[in-house]
């Protein structure tokens, strides 16, 4: 039976009611992406999964993408910049590897490690200045806790000086706002890059020990080559935002679990079950990033099912929906278990070749600053009824707007 194709809403107001939707219309659904492009939403894990390990999958608009070929995606399009970076995010084959491996120096077990004393004092100072919160007055943890962890990490962590910072937090936030005019997401994509530059020019000058002066100086031993200025700058962009945001909503969704699972709270709360089985299961339950543009059909793709992709077409990786696939999880997918047998089976840090490099950092800080958070503020509860939270204005994005809470219990 033929349906129209499903446009998304782009201010994510459900994003799992939208999933399973495009899911009842099978292992693939067309959909509609801001501006009326249209793409391929997979939603079914298996077949995800296959499609993101599969060479004839692409993310190199320039040379796969038929409406970019031809064209049709101009400037004025708000999700170019999702799609038009020169970083490994849009390589595909060779150069995909080149990038990579320059990059993956910059996210050594080393170094990420490393990052553990100052995670847990960046963590202690925020749980300080909540602890300075009136008893009775309502606490927003989205932008008090969930929010500055992350992002205090990640600009640490590429070297970004403190006149810098303020600058790209307000950039990165409207890089995720699906809601933005062409003109609004054009403007903010060329006030980042301004910025990112302006860092790479700060971190020759004054070289540090992080990712930035790391990507500087990294040279591929085979051929001596470097990252080029546009690769450099495309790339850090990609470190502060997807570093970012993916945690800032891993928090989110995971305190926002356990404050409306009071069995689940009290079982991860005692150690009776690990805080890195809450994180799995929250990762699988709400992915941090909903739907991720784009990837492009390099040549026809038959699947299962008489289902057919055809060559130059958009597909959009649907990892809210495939991490709740009935077909893994059961019946119950669409509830939360921190005790699942398969909760680490979802693909919340995508799959294949493009598999986030930053998974281990998002998952110790998670595992850090949730444990924190409940052990200081043992009454922590909702100053509002869960289901009145508002989502962040994105279907990329899988969050909340605010989080108001109250520290005390009272």
């Amino acid at each position: 039976m033929a349906h129209d194709p499903i446009v998304l809403d782009l201010a994510g107001t459900d994003i799992q009611a939208e999933s399973a939707r495009i899911r009842e219309r099978g292992p693939i659904a067309e959909v509609v992406l801001p501006g009326g492009v249209p793409a391929w939403s997979v939603t079914d894990q298996a077949v995800l999964r296959s499609l993101l390990a599969d060479s004839r999958v692409s993310k190199d608009p320039r040379q796969h993408w038929a409406a970019f070929i031809n064209g049709e995606i101009t400037e004025s399009w708000p999700l170019l910049p999702w799609v038009a970076v020169d970083s490994m995010f849009t390589a595909y084959g060779k150069d995909h590897r080149r990038l990579r491996k320059l990059v993956s120096p910059a996210f050594t077990h080393r170094r990420t490690t490393a990052l553990r004393p100052r995670i847990e004092e960046l963590i202690t100072d925020l749980l300080d200045d909540l602890a300075t919160t009136p008893p009775g007055e309502v606490a927003d943890l989205r932008s008090r806790y969930a929010y500055p962890v992350p992002i205090r990490v990640i600009t640490e962590l590429m070297g970004v000086p403190e006149h810098l910072g303020p600058p790209m937090h307000t950039c990165v936030d409207g890089f995720f706002d699906t809601s933005f005019t062409p003109e609004q997401a054009q403007a903010n994509y060329l006030e980042m890059f301004r910025l990112v530059s302006e860092l790479v020019a700060y971190r020759r000058e004054q070289p540090g020990d992080d990712i930035t002066s790391v990507l500087i100086t990294t040279r591929d031993e085979d051929d001596g080559s470097q990252l080029t200025e546009k690769e450099l700058v495309d790339t850090l962009m990609l470190v502060i935002n997807a570093g970012h945001e993916t945690t800032v909503n891993l928090l989110d969704q995971a305190i926002t679990a356990l404050l409306t699972h009071p069995g689940q709270r009290a079982a991860v709360v005692s150690g009776e079950v690990p805080w890195s089985d809450l994180v799995e299961e929250t990762l699988r339950y709400q992915a941090p990033v909903a739907h991720l543009p784009l990837r492009y059909a390099v040549e026809d793709i038959e699947i299962d099912g008489g289902y057919r992709i055809p060559k130059g077409e958009a597909i959009l990786a649907s990892y809210a929906g495939a991490s709740r696939d009935p077909k893994i999880h059961g019946d119950t997918s669409d509830e939360f278990d921190i005790r699942r047998k398969t909760k680490d089976q979802h693909v919340a840090f995508g799959y294949g070749a493009h598999h986030c490099l930053g998974a281990p950092l998002a998952r110790l800080e998670a595992t850090m600053a949730l444990p924190a958070l409940f052990q200081r503020f043992p009454k922590l509860r909702f100053a509002t009824d869960p289901k009145e939270l508002a989502p962040v204005g994105s279907f990329i994005s899988n969050g909340h707007a605010t989080l108001p809470v109250y520290l005390d219990g009272e």
